[in-house]
């Protein structure tokens, strides 16, 4: 993909995130260099791209340039993953600047850093990532998403990946983990209590087939945990919750996972992930003097009309879809109507003709 088809790609992307009820999002972003594997010329021209995307879209950014080095534990990288390679720690945060400087020309775009995975950073310089890297902003890391990577992990850590990161990093409520699919007691237990998040992604995990995220016992110890849409096989967040808490009640066999579940998942969702975007304006749902960003809900359809406001969240939460949604606003303003973006048809257009493009090529 070029810069523009990764633009128009992102743009139309952007647009289906906010036509579900996303108001903000956290690109977590790897393609840095050209087809050859080469730095661009302005080495953030993929995320400055991202950024475009955003804009033309309407939604808000954080923007999250990711260090990516090997083809998994200990291996060398493979020649098709030669546009997300960083050859050297000082080569990432040269990136990771320069995306800083992007970011700052708006206050409605944040920075966030990280690597990609155990298997794609050697842990000693995940250890230096972090310990050199910025002070205050979210730190974001793949782990422990499927089996083979945990026996992976243990073969060249001689440990778990959560047991390995527990060991070697200060854990805590900067650091965000995705997936944590595969834990042990020991490790659920010590990561709650860490206070570091996980994102989770149950559309993407069960596409892929990683496995259940032990949600019941990392809620029961306290633990924080946002949503996120991965691979985007899914970009509804209400189905991506309610198959989060659908997956604890089949292995559980119990028909309630928590006491006032709408209130309980959604919370969660928006105070981690708001984490997550390096946004930590409120604790507030919404707050005076802050940007107004929403989804609203249709009060007048069928189910939610009569819901007292006791059971609102979970009525939204398990009855509703994208056709109870009346729009989407951000920082007050409608960009989204009755499920139509005021740019949707030069969006979806510019998309279009990109896909038939790509399969030309």
């Amino acid at each position: 993909m070029s810069p523009d088809q990764v633009e128009a790609t992102a743009t139309m992307l952007y647009v289906e995130l906010l036509r579900k009820g996303y108001t903000h999002v956290a690109e977590f972003h790897y393609l840095h260099h050209d087809k050859a594997g080469k730095p661009y010329t302005n080495q953030a021209e993929m995320g400055e791209r991202l950024i475009a995307a955003a804009v033309a879209a309407g939604i808000k950014i954080t923007l999250i340039p990711i260090l990516y080095q090997k083809g998994n534990f200990g291996e060398a990288p493979q020649s098709r993953q030669r546009r997300f390679i960083s050859p050297t720690l000082d080569s990432y945060f040269n990136l990771l600047n320069d995306t800083g400087r992007l970011v700052a020309k708006s206050p409605g775009h944040r920075l966030g850093f990280g690597v990609h995975s155990l298997r794609a950073v050697d842990p000693s310089v995940i250890i230096s990532t972090f310990e050199q890297g910025p002070k205050t902003i979210p730190f974001h890391l793949h782990a422990a998403e499927q089996l083979k990577e945990v026996e992976d992990c243990i073969a060249f850590c001689d440990r778990r990946p959560i047991q390995w990161l527990l060991e070697s990093l200060p854990l805590n409520e900067r650091f965000h983990l995705v997936h944590c699919t595969h834990m042990n007691d020991f490790e659920v237990a010590s990561l709650a209590k860490s206070g570091a998040n996980v994102v989770l992604c149950p559309g993407t995990e069960g596409n892929l087939g990683d496995g259940i995220f032990r949600l019941s016992d990392f809620a029961r110890e306290g633990g924080n945990w946002s949503i996120g849409t991965d691979s985007h096989i899914s970009l509804n967040p209400l189905e991506d919750l309610r198959w989060l808490d659908y997956a604890q009640r089949l292995v559980s066999h119990k028909r309630n996972t928590f006491d006032n579940p709408g209130e309980v998942l959604l919370s969660h969702a928006l105070h981690s992930g708001r984490k997550a975007m390096n946004n930590y304006l409120s604790d507030m749902y919404f707050e005076l003097g802050l940007p107004f960003d929403a989804v609203v809900f249709d009060a007048e359809s069928p189910l939610l009309a009569n819901s007292d406001l006791t059971h609102l969240l979970s009525r939204i939460l398990y009855t509703s879809d994208s056709s109870n949604i009346l729009g989407t606003l951000i920082d007050g303003k409608w960009v989204v109507k009755r499920q139509i973006h005021d740019q949707q048809d030069r969006i979806k257009s510019g998309f279009i003709q990109t896909l038939k493009t790509l399969a030309s090529e």
